[in-house]
């Protein structure tokens, strides 16, 4: 029997975005059994500036409480869950230690104002608290918030997250992992990881919105791709190996490589935007997406293999193979999930090979494959995986006694 009559979710990431993130994915999935709310991103002065001054992505009005801060949203599955914008913080990332945690209690006393208000408008009182990869907000916020239980959503090495996380995120981390009640992490090396502090951690690994993505193969039936089209979806940033997709794109003249997503590396641009072949697109939201996939030929995950992308376990491989593709990859990460159905490869010259082998890799059996893999990797099952935890918590979940 569940102790909680609702889940707060504190994350590290706005709810509305240009790419499918795994605890928006989640936390609808769960709001068909849940009453959820979900703490927005916490923008700060520096955000709020920026905005004033015409950056796009920045909700001016919301997070000055111009608008209702608090918003109600229905769920395709039929649940319901609310999304609430936090008020401006004072933005501390890049102080050093003592002042960081001087200001961060000021935040944290803001914030935590701010969640119990609306957890009386929603007759919320005992929640179970999930913080999605947010521990230096999640340390200070312990056992204020009548919370029965917190688990810690882990999905990447934080001591490589840059500037905005790693600079005292490890420190937090570190204290956090002893304090909560369990972990769940997204990959095998992460939980391996934070069990030698937490020993009540569970792998979740990432899935897909399989019925999305799935989409792209009625698209690419209707229409196939006439050229080849080999294209990565997501952040091109640091973790893609350059010197792969430059081999790659100099050798194979004859294919297109289409790069859909933000591209904050400028060594991306600068080494790969003079060959005709290759092309940037922008971002765009995910149900924008299927469209793009459908003129694709082969999915890549080119990533660095580093202690990194060790940890990673990418959305895009089931994207890629809920929308019937191909994928090649680096052996970045343990993938074995995935043997027999994507192609690995290493070097530059060993993965234009893996392409030109996934570009022949059009047999209707091996394509049913890569989409079966996919929906048994989808958020719905994933939401099943993450229940069993919670309910392996014993603050968040009492076991029903035989009779």
């Amino acid at each position: 029997m569940k102790q909680f009559d609702s889940i707060i979710c504190i994350a590290q990431t706005s709810w509305k975005g240009d790419f499918q993130k795994a605890v928006v994915q989640l936390m609808t999935e769960l709001s068909v059994n849940h009453r959820i709310l979900f703490v927005d991103y916490l923008y700060t002065i520096k955000d709020l500036a920026q905005g004033m001054a015409g950056r796009p992505d920045i909700p001016v009005r919301k997070i000055m409480h111009l608008n209702n801060p608090l918003s109600k949203i229905t769920t395709e599955h039929g649940g319901e869950l609310y999304v609430w914008s936090p008020p401006v913080m004072m933005p501390i990332n890049w102080l050093a230690a003592r002042t960081h945690d001087q200001l961060l209690s000021w935040n944290t006393d803001r914030l935590v104002n701010g969640v119990r208000d609306v957890m009386r408008r929603l007759n919320m009182h005992r929640p179970l608290v999930i913080n999605a990869f947010n521990p230096v907000v999640g340390l200070p916020l312990l056992g204020k918030l009548n919370e029965c239980a917190t688990i810690y959503y882990c999905f990447d090495e934080i001591t490589t997250a840059g500037d905005w996380m790693s600079r005292h995120g490890q420190r937090y981390e570190d204290a956090y992992l002893r304090r909560v009640d369990a972990v769940i992490a997204t990959s095998e090396t992460l939980r391996q990881d934070k069990s030698a502090q937490q020993p009540n951690t569970f792998c979740v690994k990432n899935g897909a919105n399989f019925d999305l993505f799935n989409q792209t193969r009625q698209l690419a039936q209707k229409q196939p791709p006439v050229t080849p089209v080999v294209g990565y979806l997501g952040t091109a940033d640091n973790r893609v190996n350059i010197d792969i997709m430059e081999h790659c794109a100099r050798t194979m003249p004859d294919v297109n490589f289409e790069f859909i997503g933000e591209v904050p590396e400028p060594k991306l641009t600068e080494r790969l935007g003079g060959f005709s072949n290759v092309t940037f697109i922008p971002p765009r939201q995910p149900e924008e997406l299927p469209p793009l996939l459908a003129r694709l030929s082969v999915g890549i995950i080119p990533f660095v293999c580093n202690k990194h992308t060790y940890t990673i376990y990418p959305l895009k491989i089931n994207e890629y193979l809920a929308a019937g593709l191909p994928v090649v990859s680096t052996p970045f990460s343990i993938l074995d999930d995935f043997a027999g159905i994507i192609e690995l490869a290493d070097t530059p010259e060993a993965f234009a090979q893996a392409i030109r082998r996934a570009l022949a890799d059009n047999d209707s059996q091996r394509m049913q494959e890569r989409v079966d893999t996919a929906q048994a990797n989808s958020w719905e099952r994933r939401a099943r995986e993450f229940e069993a935890v919670i309910q392996q918590v014993p603050k968040a979940w009492r076991q029903e006694q035989p009779a």
